[in-house]
């Protein structure tokens, strides 16, 4: 951890000018995700899409309530992916600002802030869809479906290369990389893809060697990184091209590929397969968020933020979007009434077209969307966009395979919550489930 002190780290990112004497009050939002450490690609690049969208809507006027106007001002604090950090930064973004969203990554640093912030009923909104589960019944994950969404590229290899039969995977034991590697192996069994090797790591590790000589060993015709931080899949995937490897590469995220086509070749990185594209992908030129200007979102993004596009650079900004609707609906920012108005818009429009509330059967309660997802793929040396997958579709083909593999990893929510005593309204959901 840095030697920086913790109001040090409460000022992270731009503000908004003070606001002028007659103005109604602002509408105040948390970030607290990690701004710095091996996550910073998964936080830090988030809050700086947040900043653009908060500058938007605060240029054309702010968010509608009642007919009046209300500046929206964002509150950023680093919690790295440390507990201690997410549960004070928790507590001091909800008494110093009274925050009517909080907005995290998820995973262990949700975890420790999760009774916190349930119990003083805080909109909070995660990007893994396995924090979920009856004992939240204030977070949502409306943008990122992980693990879900990645089964989207297994399908589309297996509909359009063939001649893959066999995989090598990895993931870090940890609550991010736990759920991807379920979702991955209920992907490839699903497409009839053996898995000859399959490793788990220490998410602290940074020995590629380690993880990706036994991978190779077994000589398959693809090797696939699940949802591994950047600087482990860049290590990785080094390591795989000085070895020789010479077949597909699939991620959850290819942050930063540009370096990688550097570090490796053109060559090597050709096909490379993952699951977020630029914005400035002609696919997306018909998507209706972000003011329907993705392509102008991502010109201002690499315009104020140069070389920092990741996978979540518009994740976060996507969730407001649909917070933004469900508030102006609602025609108040308080979190029964905001959650209430999101599940009354039914189909609600994502950033890759329409989606639905599910996760009743996986998570308890059905607070995550599921739509379309798209699968990318390097080409040329630029991220396209070569098909939308169906994730309701695949589900209702293999959702009780996937529901098997997150078994079998201990990833259902009675599973996660099985250690210690867990709280009232969870015990009494666990008394009622089958044995």
């Amino acid at each position: 951890m840095s030697g920086s002190s913790f109001a040090q780290r409460l000022a992270i990112g731009s503000a908004l000018p003070r606001l002028s004497v007659g103005m109604p009050q602002a509408i105040n939002i948390g970030f607290l995700a990690p701004l710095s450490g091996p996550a910073e690609s998964w936080g830090l690049p988030g809050l700086n899409g947040c900043r653009l969208w908060e500058d938007w809507l605060n240029r054309a006027g702010g968010l509608l309530l009642g007919g009046r106007r209300f500046p929206v001002r964002i509150h950023a604090v680093d919690c790295g992916y440390d507990a201690a950090r997410a549960l004070e930064g928790a507590r001091h973004l909800v008494q110093t600002h009274d925050v009517s969203l909080m907005m995290m990554l998820g995973g262990e640093s949700f975890l420790a802030v999760r009774d916190y912030l349930m119990s003083n009923k805080v909109l909070t909104s995660t990007l893994l869809t396995s924090d979920l589960s009856p004992d939240t019944p204030y977070l949502i994950a409306p943008s990122e479906s992980l693990p879900i969404y990645t089964v989207t590229a297994v399908d589309w290899i297996a509909r359009n290369r063939p001649e893959i039969r066999t995989v090598a995977l990895c993931a870090q034991s940890d609550a991010l990389g736990l759920p991807a590697l379920a979702a991955y192996r209920a992907a490839f069994k699903a497409a009839g893809i053996r898995i000859v090797e399959e490793i788990r790591y220490d998410p602290e590790s940074s020995d590629a060697a380690a993880v990706v000589d036994p991978m190779l060993a077994a000589q398959p015709d693809m090797l696939c990184w699940c949802a591994s931080y950047t600087p482990m899949v860049h290590a990785m995937t080094e390591y795989a091209f000085h070895q020789g490897f010479g077949g597909q590469l699939l991620s959850c995220t290819a942050d930063s590929y540009d370096q990688l086509i550097a570090r490796t070749s053109p060559e090597f990185m050709e096909g490379f397969l993952f699951q977020f594209p630029d914005f400035d992908d002609p696919a997306l030129a018909e998507k209706a968020f972000f003011f329907n200007q993705p392509q102008t979102f991502f010109d201002e993004y690499n315009a104020r933020f140069p070389n920092s596009w990741t996978a979540v650079s518009w994740e976060y900004a996507a969730i407001l979007d649909i917070w933004q609707s469900a508030v102006e609906r609602a025609g108040n920012p308080r979190s029964v009434s905001v959650l209430a108005a999101m599940r009354q818009l039914g189909s609600v429009m994502h950033a890759f077209g329409p989606a639905r509330w599910w996760g009743e059967d996986m998570f308890g309660l059905s607070h995550t969307l599921i739509g379309d997802w798209p699968v990318v793929r390097i080409e040329g040396g630029k991220a396209r966009i070569v098909a939308f997958g169906s994730i309701p579709d695949w589900l209702a083909r293999h959702e009780g395979l996937l529901k098997d593999e997150m078994a079998a990893l201990g990833q259902l929510w009675h599973q996660r919550h099985a250690v210690g005593t867990p709280p009232k309204r969870l015990a009494a959901r666990l008394a009622a489930q089958p044995s």
